[in-house]
């Protein structure tokens, strides 16, 4: 999204150095991200909204070999290059095939590590770095293409996942879990009272402690009533207390305890069936740290 920006590609690379660092690496099932149907896509996003964002990317390439601008802005925070939507389409392809791959039982679980992060993404407008909402694209596909009955999408994202609510606020198919920072961006947080969503706004300075009581009065009976098939997390780490993306106090410990408790309901409901995309994280260290954390858990490691 051009130089300085905060969602950059140094974040991908935080992770995999650490990965390589940890030796954790070493221990996964590493696939490449095929790009997704458009077909897909339209499970979660209006046709014109995916024809908006190809568009786009034509009119850029004409302008930029008319020596215009390297960049389309479509909000203050969110800017469209020519590589975009390509990644965009991987992004969401990530999910589909970790979904596929789940699902046919080749992996237990899986975690995309991608970019561009989708959570803002609302069925027809990108907004908040986000193009595609990669876990609401999964969510529909396994209930669409693979005809599961309940799906459950948690998010521990610092920021509220408007976009996710906006798609599936009042399907009973899919239950949506989540806190946020609040009041923060993006403005309102929750807007739905839909009775398939937990959303739970906290104020800045939270701290884990207050976080996993938060989870264990509301997430966990509702997710455990519910009885997903499969669990899909929205896994943004800038509610971590280094990274000044948000003002939450959050560590590493806590990002495996909540995995902890996510991975023992989908060892009961789910066949242990979890896919994890990459949301947030803009502290490369702690970023860097929290995914390591997570996929421990996620891998047994």
């Amino acid at each position: 999204m051009g130089a300085g920006h905060p969602e950059g590609p140094d974040r991908l690379s935080a992770i995999e150095d650490r990965l390589l660092i940890s030796g954790v690496g070493d221990a996964l099932d590493r696939r490449e991200a095929p790009a997704a149907a458009i077909a897909d896509l339209e499970l979660a996003h209006g046709r014109m909204h995916v024809a908006a964002l190809r568009g786009l990317t034509d009119s850029l390439r004409e302008e930029i070999a008319a020596g215009g601008p390297q960049y389309a802005q479509i909000d203050p925070d969110t800017a469209l290059n020519v590589h975009t939507w390509d990644a965009a389409l991987r992004a969401a392809g990530a999910a589909l095939a970790a979904t596929d791959a789940v699902l046919a039982g080749e992996l237990e679980n899986a975690f995309c590590a991608i970019r561009p992060p989708g959570h803002h993404a609302c069925r027809d407008q990108a907004m908040g770095f986000c193009f595609l909402n990669n876990v609401a694209i999964a969510a529909r596909y396994a209930l669409e293409r693979h005809g599961l009955k309940r799906v459950a999408i948690v998010d521990f994202d610092v920021h509220h996942g408007n976009g996710t609510e906006d798609i599936v606020a009042g399907d009973q198919r899919v239950l949506m879990v989540s806190f946020f920072q609040h009041p923060f961006y993006p403005e309102g947080g929750s807007r739905s009272h839909a009775s398939n969503l937990v959303n739970l706004p906290v104020p800045a300075y939270t701290k884990g402690p207050q976080v996993r009581e938060l989870i264990e009065t509301y997430w966990l009976p509702r997710l455990e009533a519910y009885k997903p098939e499969m669990i899909f997390i929205s896994a943004g780490f800038d509610a971590h207390r280094l990274d000044d993306m948000g003002q939450m106090g959050l560590v590493e410990a806590d990002y495996a305890w909540i995995t902890e408790r996510i991975k023992a309901v989908a060892q009961r409901h789910s066949q242990g069936r979890i896919v994890s995309c990459l949301e947030g994280g803009y502290n490369l260290d702690a970023l860097a740290l929290s995914v390591e954390a997570h996929i421990r858990v996620l891998a047994d490691l």
